[in-house]
C-alpha cells in the first residue's frame, strides 16, 4: 500500500466525487479511479459504493477512512523530523481564516513565519459557512490553524487558545426610534429586522442562540458575509444590525448593546485529537511570543 494509494482514497472520500479529487490532486480522473481500485484489489473489499448519480462511502471505506488519515499524518510526521533535521522545516501548513478579524494582522503574522520558514507551503482559505464550517475542517483534517469566533461550547474536539473578545454594538438606520439611546439591550430590539452574517458565522450563533434564549427568534432578512457591508444596508431601511465592535463599522453611529457576558471571542484552534504538525507548533509559537498585534480588547 503506498501513501498515494491513501491520498486519492481520502480525496475522493471527502469529496465523494472522483472528478473533484481529480483536481484537488492534480491529477486526472482516470488515475484516480485506477488508484482506488488498484486499492481496493489490495484490500480485498469495495471502499466506495458508485452510481452515474453520486459517490458514497462503503461500509468499509466509512472505517477505514480515519485509519487513512491517521497513516497519512503519521507519515506526514515523519518526514518533517527527517526534513527538518536535514534541510530545514518544510510541507505545508493550512490555516482556515474569518472573512472580517477586525484589528487582527494575520499578513504581518504569515509573512514572518514565511520569512523563517520560507519551505512551508501556506494555504490561507475561508469557509462559506463561517466558523461553524472551519471548526469542523479543523476536525476532518482539512485544516491545521484556524482563527474561530466561535462560543466555548462549540468548541469541543479541538485545543484552542483564547486571543480576545469584543462587545456587541447595534447599527440603526437614521430616524430609528431608538437612535437617542446610550445603550440597548437585546429585548429592545425584538421585532426588528435584521442584517447579520449568515448561519454558521460565530456572531450569527451567539446572538441567534441569544434571542431564543428570550423567546424572540429574530428576523433576519440579509445576509452578507462581510461585515463592512452591513451599514449600507442598515443606511437603506432594510434592518438593524447587532455586530461585533471590530472597528469595522466606519462612518456610522453605533450603540453599545448592555448584555453582559455576550461577547464576539477570537480562538486560534488546532485539532484535539492528535499533536499538531511541527509547522503549526512554530506558527502557535509566534502567537504566543507576542510580536504581533493578534488580541482584540474589548471597548467600553
Amino acid at each position: 500500500m503506498e501513501t498515494r494509494q491513501l491520498e486519492c482514497f481520502v480525496a475522493v472520500a471527502e469529496e465523494l466525487s472522483f472528478t473533484r479529487a481529480a483536481q484537488r490532486l492534480y491529477a486526472v480522473q482516470s488515475t484516480v479511479s485506477a488508484t482506488i481500485q488498484a486499492l481496493e484489489g489490495e484490500l480485498g473489499v469495495k471502499l466506495f459504493d458508485r452510481s452515474t448519480r453520486r459517490v458514497e462511502l462503503s461500509p468499509a471505506g466509512k472505517v477505514f477512512l480515519p485509519e487513512a488519515k491517521a497513516a497519512l499524518e503519521a507519515f506526514d510526521r515523519a518526514r518533517e523530523v527527517v526534513t527538518d533535521a536535514s534541510a530545514g522545516l518544510r510541507g505545508s501548513l493550512r490555516i482556515g481564516t474569518l472573512t472580517s478579524v477586525g484589528d487582527l494582522d494575520l499578513p504581518d503574522l504569515l509573512g514572518a513565519f514565511h520569512r523563517r520558514y520560507p519551505l512551508v507551503d501556506l494555504h490561507v482559505s475561508v469557509s462559506i459557512t463561517g466558523s461553524t464550517g472551519l471548526a469542523e475542517d479543523l476536525r476532518q483534517g482539512r485544516l491545521d490553524v484556524a482563527l474561530l469566533g466561535l462560543p466555548e461550547s462549540d468548541l469541543a474536539g479541538l485545543d484552542t487558545k483564547l486571543l480576545g473578545a469584543a462587545p456587541f454594538v447595534a447599527v440603526l438606520p437614521d430616524g430609528h426610534r431608538l437612535n437617542g439611546r446610550r445603550s440597548l439591550t437585546l429585548a429592545d430590539l425584538a421585532g426588528e429586522s435584521f442584517v447579520d452574517n449568515p448561519r454558521g458565522f460565530g456572531n450569527r450563533v451567539a446572538l441567534d442562540r441569544a434571542f431564543e434564549g428570550l423567546g424572540a427568534p429574530r428576523r433576519v432578512i440579509v445576509e452578507v458575509a462581510d461585515l463592512r457591508a452591513v451599514p449600507s444596508y442598515v443606511a437603506a431601511g432594510l434592518g438593524v444590525a447587532v455586530v461585533p465592535d471590530l472597528k469595522l463599522l466606519a462612518g456610522v453611529r453605533t450603540i453599545p448593546l448592555d448584555e453582559p457576558g455576550l461577547t464576539w471571542p477570537l480562538t486560534i484552534a488546532t485539532r484535539g485529537e492528535r499533536p499538531p504538525s511541527r509547522a503549526a507548533r512554530l506558527l502557535l509559537d509566534l502567537v504566543d511570543s507576542g510580536e504581533f498585534s493578534l488580541v482584540i480588547p474589548a471597548r467600553t
